[in-house]
């Protein structure tokens, strides 16, 4: 069975709908802590990286955001366990993050990365959103052509609906040039869209350039998203759920989380 580490610190908060989405998946989810990738807790406590097969990051607040969004988790997971995290990225396995597991693998440089295996320096950043608050509603997103295995239940089929909860989503880049390069090579993976076609705020709930939701890196196998496909797994999790929906059908984030175990299960 496919191993999943959902780890977190002190902040993080949405731990247990990774845990309870990768489970409904067919994963085989754990809670580390990040502490427990080092030698500072009881030996029998110790957890090796390496042991999973997929490294999940959830959303929250992790360290109070200070700094910036999702640094001092970057910096803490590089400090603490860096050579394996490394090696967990040069086997290709799936590493995914998601809102504030997004912000940390952008402060890793791990996204959007470059060709090498190693994590660079961030080449971006996910600032402040541009209406300058917290944004919590309904997103529409659409899949985009892609390098990832995991989009590919979403290629071709209508928008899905994931919740977003962030205030820090906007997407900067060093060049203007930049997102249509990510583009070209396959690593925008969704984009806000709205009812009628239109991304205008709030239907991009943040203001990113080019509506990128979500991105992945060269290799295709680390994904990091915004809105919260942990939070769509269940039909009785959409907004609309009361109104004709069957309360036991699927949610529109279960087939990410299924591909992303099935694609971990056969590597």
């Amino acid at each position: 069975m496919t191993r999943v580490a959902v780890l977190r610190m002190e902040g993080t908060n949405n731990e247990q709908d990774m845990h309870r989405a990768f489970a409904e998946a067919g994963g085989d989810p754990a809670y580390v802590h990040i502490k427990q990738l080092t030698d500072r807790v009881p030996e029998t406590q110790q957890v090796d990286l390496l042991d999973y097969d997929v490294l999940a990051l959830p959303g929250g607040f992790s360290a109070g955001d200070y700094v910036r969004a999702g640094a001092i988790f970057a910096a803490r997971l590089e400090a603490q366990a860096g050579e394996a995290l490394q090696a967990f990225h040069e086997d290709e396995r799936p590493i995914v993050g998601v809102c504030n597991g997004f912000q940390v693998l952008v402060e890793l440089g791990l996204l959007p990365g470059d060709d090498g295996d190693e994590a660079a320096e961030p080449e971006a950043a996910l600032t402040m959103n541009a209406s300058d608050h917290y944004e919590c509603r309904p997103s529409l997103l659409e899949a985009s052509e892609t390098n990832c295995p995991f989009l590919e239940p979403y290629e071709g089929e209508d928008a899905v609906v994931f919740p977003s909860a962030h205030a820090e989503g906007r997407l900067e880049l060093p060049r203007v040039e930049d997102l249509d390069e990510l583009a070209d090579r396959g690593q925008v993976a969704f984009r806000y869209t709205g009812p009628e076609g239109s991304s205008e705020y709030p239907w991009n709930p943040n203001g990113s350039p080019g509506d990128v939701a979500a991105l992945t890196d060269p290799t295709g196998t680390v994904l990091g998203i915004m809105p919260h496909p942990d939070r769509a797994v269940h039909a009785w999790q959409h907004p609309d759920w009361t109104r004709g929906r069957d309360p036991e059908a699927r949610g529109d984030g279960l087939a990410l989380f299924e591909a992303i175990v099935d694609h971990a299960g056969g590597a």
